[in-house]
C-alpha cells in the first residue's frame, strides 16, 4: 500500500549518491548534541501526543489540529532551508538546502490533499489559520538562528525536527503494537500513513545528510561556539515537545 508522501521522500539530493538506507548515520558532533540533551530528548520522544499517536488512541480532532499548525511550521522549515542555501558557497551544498525546501513544501501541499481531505480542511483553511504560541516560537528561533547565527548554530536549530521524527520513525517499526511483522506498518492502524513516512528509508538518508553537514560546519569551532549550538539544538528539542504539547491541548492565544 502506498502512503500518501511515498513520493515525496525521494529527492534529487546531491549528496545522496548511494541509495536510501534504514540505518540512520551520527556524526561526532550530532552525538555529542544528543548526549548533552538526552533528558529533552526522551521527554520529547515519549510524549503523551507521541504515545496516543502511535497506540492509535489519538482523537481524530487532535491530529487535524497538529497537522494543520505542522503544514504552517514546514512552510517555516522551507523558509529556512532557503535561507541555509545562501549562506553556503559549494552548489552541491546550495542544492541540497534547495531541496530540502522544495520537499518540506511538497510535503505541505500533499498534507492539504491527502490529510486535509480526510480530516476536512484545505489550503485556505491552513493560510487563514492562527499559529499558536508555541508554533510561531519554534519557528522564530529557526528563522532567526538561519539569519543570524553561526552555521554550526543554525544547523544544530534546524536539526533535531527531522531527527526526533526519524528516531520516532525507527522506535515505531520496533513496536510490535503497530509493526505487521515484516518490518512495515500495519494497514489496519488509524494513522499507518504518517507512521510510513517518518519510517521511510528516504527519509532516514536525509537526516544523516543533514548530520554530515552538521558535523562539517562544526569543524574547528571553538568551546563556546560549541556550547551555543548545543544550546540551539537543546532549544529545539524543547520546542519539538511543545509542538506536540500544543496540539494535544488545542493551544489558544490567552488574550
Amino acid at each position: 500500500m502506498d502512503h500518501p508522501h511515498q513520493e515525496l521522500l525521494e529527492p534529487d539530493i546531491a549528496h545522496q549518491a548511494e541509495p536510501p538506507t534504514s540505518s540512520l548515520v551520527v556524526s561526532t558532533f550530532a552525538g555529542q548534541c544528543l548526549n548533552a540533551c538526552r533528558l529533552e530528548w526522551e521527554k520529547a520522544a515519549t510524549h503523551e501526543f507521541v504515545r496516543q499517536l502511535i497506540d492509535g488512541s489519538l482523537e481524530k480532532e487532535i491530529f487535524r489540529f497538529y497537522q494543520m499548525q505542522d503544514a504552517r511550521y514546514l512552510e517555516a522549515y522551507a523558509d529556512t532551508c532557503s535561507i541555509l542555501s545562501t549562506r553556503f558557497v559549494d552548489p552541491a551544498d546550495k542544492l541540497w538546502f534547495i531541496d530540502g525546501a522544495r520537499l518540506a513544501i511538497l510535503v505541505e501541499q500533499e498534507l492539504h490533499t491527502g490529510y486535509g481531505r480526510q480530516l476536512g480542511y484545505g489550503p485556505s483553511e491552513v493560510a487563514a489559520l492562527t499559529l499558536t504560541p508555541n508554533n510561531r516560537a519554534y519557528q522564530n528561533h529557526m528563522m532567526v538562528a538561519a539569519q543570524r547565527a553561526p552555521l554550526v548554530e543554525a544547523l544544530a536549530a534546524l536539526s533535531p525536527c527531522p531527527w526526533l521524527y526519524t528516531d520516532i520513525g525507527m522506535r515505531i517499526l520496533n513496536n510490535p503494537t503497530v509493526s505487521d511483522g515484516s518490518g512495515g506498518i500495519r494497514d489496519d492502524h488509524p494513522y499507518a500513513d504518517w507512521l510510513r513516512t517518518y519510517a521511510d528509508p528516504s527519509f532516514v538518508s536525509y537526516t544523516s545528510d543533514l548530520l554530515g553537514l552538521l558535523d562539517r560546519v562544526s569543524e574547528g569551532i571553538t568551546a563556546e561556539e560549541q556550547e551555543r549550538a548545543i544550546e540551539a539544538f537543546r532549544a529545539s528539542i524543547r520546542y519539538e515537545w511543545m509542538f506536540w504539547e500544543q496540539a494535544l491541548t488545542k493551544q489558544e492565544w490567552p488574550i
